[in-house]
């Protein structure tokens, strides 16, 4: 994320306060934090400092008193070209990414906040960084930041998403981007259904197989909303259906447990619902309130009508299946999926959806 010059106001006035705290040491032009001094470094991990704990992405740095150490303000880093300068109490530089974070979180969500999510790769390095400059740069006088409390409440740490040969990655040069989904015929929020399938916590196989399942059912669910347009929501749901809406809440609040959310949502979509006495009406009522969380925009989901052309070529189907003309009722159906609209024959007739 590109920082501006009031955002690294905001860093200097941070790694200002950490200074007066103790917190940190000059050398070779660059302002290091100095982990020794903060006790609570490791309490994302909830241990003491380990040898084997990897601090380092790039080579050693000579400059650094402990391997776990890390830089708040470059006055000399390798990168010699850097664009970006800015003047500081150290001579010119630039801040080191670890507080361009902690900055930003504090500008705009204030000096305690409920919830930090990132990668698991980030707790024993980044986030633990994000911590000790956030909580030391608010230490008053030597004294603990809210010895009882944390800056964050909970930090929520996702694992990986897999392709065949291990952690998707740009520098691989297969990362996946919404533009490459979209060439593939998969739409964003069917990604997303997929991404729910998996907990958080567990690393998740990505494969296109998967992902064209993901949207088999993403048109499904979209389908049965168009089905359903014309019902009206209802103002108060009935018991069965309630316990329905109690279980989903309880999925969520179990470390959000979405693979166990979704089940409920494909119970209440199916009407798969062990024997409980839940309407149409309710069941749309149910999904468009599960769908306030699970996001998969489907509150706006609408078929439309048809245009002139699609009417005619739906007219043209019906009269080709009531004439048993198969080979050409199957041209037509084909020629109206080219537009988006999905035909389906049913006990009333044939039907049509819209993509």
């Amino acid at each position: 994320m590109m920082i501006n010059g009031m955002m690294v106001m905001v860093v200097i006035e941070m790694v200002q306060r950490l200074e007066k705290n103790g917190y940190t040491y000059l050398a070779d032009g660059n302002v290091y934090f100095d982990t020794a001094k903060y006790p609570r470094y490791d309490q994302l991990w909830g241990g003491k400092r380990v040898a084997s704990v990897d601090y380092a992405r790039v080579e050693a740095d000579k400059n650094k008193r402990n391997p776990a150490d890390f830089v708040l303000w470059f006055g000399n880093s390798k990168f010699k070209d850097q664009a970006m300068k800015w003047e500081s109490p150290w001579g010119v530089g630039f801040p080191g990414w670890h507080i361009e974070c902690s900055a930003m979180s504090i500008k705009y969500l204030g000096n305690h906040f409920d919830i930090h999510t990132g990668g698991t790769d980030h707790i024993t390095g980044h986030h633990s960084n994000e911590i000790a400059q956030a909580e030391g740069s608010m230490c008053a006088c030597g004294k603990p930041f809210e010895a009882d409390k944390h800056w964050v409440n909970y930090w929520l740490h996702n694992e990986f998403l897999l392709d065949q040969t291990g952690k998707m990655s740009k520098s691989k040069g297969d990362f996946l981007t919404l533009e490459l989904l979209k060439r593939e015929g998969i739409h964003p929020l069917a990604y997303r259904l997929f991404l729910l399938q998996g907990h958080y916590r567990g690393q998740l196989s990505l494969n296109w197989e998967n992902l064209k399942a993901a949207q088999t059912a993403y048109d499904y669910i979209r389908e049965k909303m168009q089905e359903w347009e014309a019902i009206p929501v209802v103002e108060k749901l009935n018991s069965d259906a309630e316990q329905l809406l109690v279980e989903l809440n309880q999925a969520l609040a179990d470390d959000l447990n979405t693979p166990m959310a979704l089940a409920h949502f494909w119970n209440a979509l199916r009407g798969d619902i062990n024997g409980l006495q839940i309407s149409e009406a309710e069941r749309k009522t149910l999904i468009l309130n599960f769908d306030s969380v699970l996001s998969l925009g489907l509150s706006s989901v609408s078929k439309g009508s048809l245009s002139a052309e699609e009417q005619i070529l739906f007219d043209a189907r019906a009269t080709a299946r009531k004439e048993k003309d198969f080979k050409k009722s199957d041209e037509l159906r084909d020629a109206l999926a080219k537009s988006g609209v999905v035909v389906k024959d049913t006990p009333k007739g044939q039907e049509w959806t819209r993509k």
